[in-house]
């Protein structure tokens, strides 16, 4: 235990990486002080962000271009906060393409390099998927970090045949959920349908107008009971709310840090492709995966995936559990066909017996993700 704090620059571009980072910092409050990029979570921890975090809320080839100069200036500002405060870690959350460019322009930079001398050390949360396509990042990821924490222990091998000192901490979704307040999982008494866009302002505007039309469907063509919800987090909230102005029936919005509580109350849901799948998976609830990128992003993932899955649950269990709506094949018809066949009792049911035969997947015996971190980083000083 080091006889002063730890000084922590910490990163995270997104909303689940905000969740994960406001974890850390509780498990620290004792023993760090912390400067960096955070949400809204990792703020009622402390944290003033040195910029919005919904700035590095970008994913895909062309929507990064398209942000470039935003992406380049968030970079340099990130480097300059860093060697102001001279941490004694940076510890950056996912966004991975961000962490990356910090890092590496932190180490070619003549101040950077002293503050390695000095002892600074670079530690990232989250694996890169190398198992579905390019696996040269792992080789990357042991010439930039100094430590990685992966989720699952397949994941391990990957990046330590490179050197990389990596150690799986389980899923923090998991974690998330088992601090919840409420932490039965009940079958709904109303039919709620729950509609989850994503958390990046491109991909909301990609699935909003598909899942308006699935909404509009539902509501005039003879189904009966079914009431709608969307969870809404700070980087796109504004735009959701303008957006369902518009809607014939609109759904009731309710803050993303209620997610949990609606998941429980949620008969189906319809959500992109993302970290929300997993949650659904660990809370036992039935869904559909879509997503829809740009014509070039989605030939660049058809040409270089490696696996047949996008959601995590069933490329854990290797077998297809969620529906998945992807690309061309992201439309309102295919999305009803699959709500169609969930909806039946002993579908459902199915679906739920296969995700409850996952469990034992996302959790760890030797204690919660953010406690296995935490205590790594104060070893590690």
């Amino acid at each position: 235990m080091p006889n002063k704090k730890i000084k922590i620059f910490i990163i995270a571009g997104e909303v689940s990486g905000d969740a994960l980072g406001a974890r850390i910092m509780r498990q620290m409050k004792n023993t760090a002080d912390f400067i960096g990029i955070g949400g809204a979570e990792m703020t009622e921890c402390g944290l003033r962000s040195i910029f919005p975090m919904g700035d590095l809320s970008v994913m895909g080839a062309i929507e990064v271009l398209a942000h470039a100069r935003t992406l380049t200036r968030r970079i340099n500002d990130a480097v300059h906060a860093i060697l102001e405060s001279a941490p004694d870690i940076v510890l950056t959350i996912d966004s991975p393409g961000f962490a990356r460019s910090v890092i590496t322009k932190l180490r070619k930079s003549r101040n950077g390099r002293a503050l390695i001398e000095h002892g600074l050390r670079f530690h990232h949360v989250v694996a890169p998927q190398v198992w579905a396509w390019r696996p040269g990042r792992a080789k990357k990821y042991a010439q930039i970090f100094d430590k990685l924490y992966a989720f699952f222990d397949f994941e391990v091998p990957y990046f330590t045949k490179y050197g990389l000192d990596t150690i799986a901490v389980g899923h923090p979704i998991a974690e998330k959920i088992m601090e919840s307040a409420n932490k039965n999982i009940s079958t709904p008494t109303d039919k709620i349908i729950t509609i989850v866009p994503g958390s990046r302002i491109s991909e909301v505007k990609r699935l909003l107008p598909i899942f308006k039309s699935v909404v509009e469907t539902i509501n005039s063509c003879g189904y009966i009971g079914y009431k709608f919800a969307i969870p809404v987090v700070e980087t796109t909230a504004e735009y959701v709310k303008g957006e369902i102005k518009n809607w014939a029936v609109q759904p009731e919005l309710v803050d993303g840090r209620n997610r949990y509580d609606l998941y429980r109350q949620t008969y189906v849901a319809i959500v992109a492709s993302g970290t929300v799948s997993a949650e659904l998976a660990m809370l036992h609830v039935p869904a559909i995966v879509a997503y829809k990128m740009n014509a070039i992003t989605t030939w660049l993932l058809r040409r270089f995936i490696r696996v047949r899955w996008v959601s995590l649950v069933n490329i854990l269990l290797n077998r297809s559990v969620y529906p998945e709506c992807l690309g061309p094949m992201a439309t309102a018809d295919n999305i009803i066909n699959e709500l169609d066949a969930i909806i039946i009792p002993s579908n459902r049911a199915h679906m739920i017996k296969d995700l409850e035969s996952a469990d034992n997947l996302w959790v760890r015996k030797n204690g919660a993700p953010s406690k296995i971190i935490a205590d790594d980083i104060v070893a590690s000083i």
